[in-house]
């Protein structure tokens, strides 16, 4: 009776949050159900639970993510990943430096000492600010 009630919990939070994230416990509860009819052994149950949770979840979410974040339409500020730009502030590894991209001037940070006026790659974007590497001559 308990997987019967947890199938239908977890189908009721998957089905107010839209974000799949008890799909597949509820998959999981719904074959630890089925078990109940070849076995009254809990731990048995909890077993195939666990099992068919954790195989679902592998085998199904990087499919499921590659439709659902399909048409993801990148920003303005994405299309600076991968640009170059120029160190007009030092950047060192314990504080952050100015770099200018496409006319525009950020914050960035790197994991290694920058000096000013030298070339530099955007690697990605965190919030406010650019991570960078110095771009080879």
């Amino acid at each position: 009776m308990i997987w019967f009630i947890l199938i239908f919990a977890f189908l009721i939070i998957e089905a107010l949050s839209f974000n799949l994230i008890t799909i597949w416990f509820s998959f999981g509860s719904l074959c630890a159900f089925i078990s109940t009819y070849f076995t009254d052994n809990l731990i048995i149950q909890i077993v195939v639970f666990t099992f068919f949770t954790i195989i679902s979840l592998i085998f199904t979410k990087p499919l499921l993510d590659k439709f659902i974040n399909k048409n993801v339409t990148k920003t303005n500020i994405d299309m600076i990943i991968g640009k170059i730009g120029i160190v007009t502030k030092e950047i060192n590894e314990l504080s952050p430096g100015r770099v200018k991209v496409s006319g525009k001037d950020w914050m960035a940070v790197s994991n290694s000492h920058i000096d000013e006026g030298k070339k530099v790659r955007v690697l990605k974007i965190e919030g406010a600010k650019i991570i960078v590497r110095e771009e080879e001559m």
